[in-house]
C-alpha cells in the first residue's frame, strides 16, 4: 500500500474541519455534505495528494499523514523536544467520530503546545505493531494508539521501547493471553461511556414516551460495531436511561461486526426501522454512518456517538453521546510536555467534562432538554450510577 504524506493541503483542510487553534471547537462545521457517507474535506485532500516514497517498510503498510504547520498566527513556536505520533485503528481519520476526535486533539497540541505531529492510518489490524514501531523507532516523545483492539500491539511495542511513552485510548496493554499488564510508560485512557449513553437513552425514552415529532412508536434501537467494552458501556447506559424514562419502552439492537462497513450498517438500520424503531443510536464508527443513513432515508431520528454528529444530517440526528477523545489526547500530550505523564489508568468522565450529550436539534422540546440536564447533574453528583454491562 502506498504511503501518502500531506503537507499544506492537509493543514488547510484541517483548519476548515476543526476550526482555528484556541477556539475550543471539537466538532466539524454545521455546513456539511448532505449524505452521511460523504468523505470529509481532509480525506479528499489526502486522496488527491501525490504519493511519495515509503519512509520505511513498516510505514509503507498504511497511509501516513503529516498535518504540517498550522495556518493560525496564534499558534506557539514549535517545541523540538515534543514529537507525537498517532496510529489510527481501521476506522481511519474519516470516521467522523473516534479517530477523527483523536486527530482534533493532535491538531490542538500542534498549535497550542508546539508539538511536531504525524499520523499513520491503519487499514488492517496486522499493521498495528509495525505502525506503532515506526514512531517508537524514531524516538517520539509520545506514541498514541487509537482503540480497544490495539491492546496487544501496545503491549508488544511498549515492552520493546521502555523509554518511549505511549497512550492507549480505550484500552490497556494486554499480553498474548489477553491479560492486562499495566506498564509505567503507557497511559491507559478510559472513558465512562455509560454516562453519555444513559443521557441520550433518557432523551430517546422521553421523546418516544411523548410521541414527539418522528418518534411515533414505542420502540427505539441501537447498533454497535463490535461487542467490546467501550461499545457495550455506551449501549448499557442507553438501555438503562431509556428504561428509566419509560419502563414500558421496547429496545432492539445488534452489531454490524465492523467499524467500517456502511452497507451492513444501513441494512441493520433498515431492519430495525421495519421492526418499529423510530430512534436509532449508533456506536459503530464509520459503519454507524450507514445506520444513520437508514434513519435519513426512512424519516426517523438518529443519535450519534463520540463527536457531535448533527452536522452529518441536521434534521435527523437529534443529539450525540459525547466522548471527548480530543480532550484526552491533548491533555496527555500536555502532561508529557509538563513532565507530569501518568502511566496506568487515566479516567475521563462527567467529573472532568469528558462525557455528556451534544446540544439537541430543534426537534427536542426544551422541557425534555431540561429533564436530561437534571439527570446529568445527578450522574455528576453520584446520585445516578449508570450500568456498564448490557442486561441479559
Amino acid at each position: 500500500m502506498r504511503t501518502i504524506r500531506v503537507g499544506l493541503a492537509m493543514a488547510v483542510a484541517a483548519s476548515i474541519l476543526f476550526a482555528a487553534c484556541g477556539s475550543g471547537a471539537t466538532t466539524a462545521p454545521s455546513a456539511a455534505a448532505p449524505s452521511v457517507a460523504a468523505p470529509s474535506a481532509a480525506a479528499s485532500a489526502a486522496a488527491s495528494a501525490p504519493a511519495s516514497a515509503a519512509a520505511s517498510a513498516a510505514a509503507s503498510q498504511a497511509a501516513v499523514v503529516s498535518p504540517g504547520a498550522s495556518a493560525s498566527a496564534s499558534c506557539v513556536a514549535q517545541d523540538p523536544n515534543l514529537k507525537v505520533g498517532l496510529v489510527t485503528d481501521v476506522g481511519g481519520l474519516n470516521d467522523k467520530s473516534f479517530n477523527h476526535l483523536a486527530y482534533v486533539g493532535l491538531q490542538r497540541a500542534q498549535c497550542e503546545l508546539g508539538a511536531t505531529v504525524d499520523v499513520i492510518q491503519s487499514s488492517e489490524q496486522s499493521q498495528y505493531v509495525p505502525n506503532l514501531t515506526t514512531f517508537a523507532q524514531k524516538g517520539d516523545s509520545l506514541v498514541i494508539a487509537v482503540g480497544f483492539l490495539m491492546a496487544n500491539a501496545v503491549y508488544t511495542v511498549a515492552k520493546q521501547y521502555p523509554n518511549v511513552k505511549f497512550a492507549a485510548i480505550d484500552t490497556a496493554p494486554a499480553d498474548a493471553k489477553g491479560n492486562t499488564v499495566n506498564l509505567p510508560n503507557v497511559a491507559n485512557l478510559f472513558f465512562h461511556e455509560q454516562e453519555s449513553g444513559y443521557l441520550v437513552g433518557y432523551m430517546a425514552g422521553l421523546m418516544e414516551k411523548g410521541k414527539v415529532g418522528k418518534a411515533t412508536t414505542n420502540t427505539i434501537s441501537y447498533m454497535g460495531g463490535l461487542s467490546i467494552p467501550p461499545v457495550n458501556r455506551y449501549i448499557a447506559g442507553y438501555i438503562a436511561g431509556a428504561k428509566a424514562a419509560d419502563p414500558g419502552i421496547t429496545i432492539i439492537g445488534g452489531y454490524s461486526q465492523s467499524f467500517t462497513d456502511q452497507t451492513i450498517g444501513k441494512s441493520i438500520g433498515l431492519n430495525h426501522i421495519s421492526r418499529g424503531s423510530s430512534i436509532l443510536f449508533q456506536v459503530a464508527g464509520a459503519s454507524g454512518l450507514g445506520y444513520l443513513q437508514a434513519a435519513v432515508d426512512k424519516g426517523v431520528y438518529g443519535i450519534g456517538a463520540d463527536a457531535d454528529q448533527n452536522y452529518i444530517a441536521p434534521q435527523t440526528i437529534i443529539t450525540s453521546a459525547i466522548k471527548k477523545v480530543d480532550v484526552a489526547v491533548f491533555l496527555t500530550i500536555q502532561n508529557v510536555k509538563n513532565n507530569s505523564f501518568k502511566g496506568g489508568d487515566n479516567e475521563f468522565s462527567m467529573q472532568n467534562d469528558a462525557t455528556g450529550f451534544a446540544t439537541p436539534n430543534s426537534a427536542v422540546p426544551a422541557s425534555i432538554v431540561q429533564q436530561v440536564n437534571a439527570i446529568a447533574d445527578q450522574i455528576k453528583s453520584g446520585q445516578i450510577v449508570p450500568p456498564t454491562t448490557i442486561p441479559k
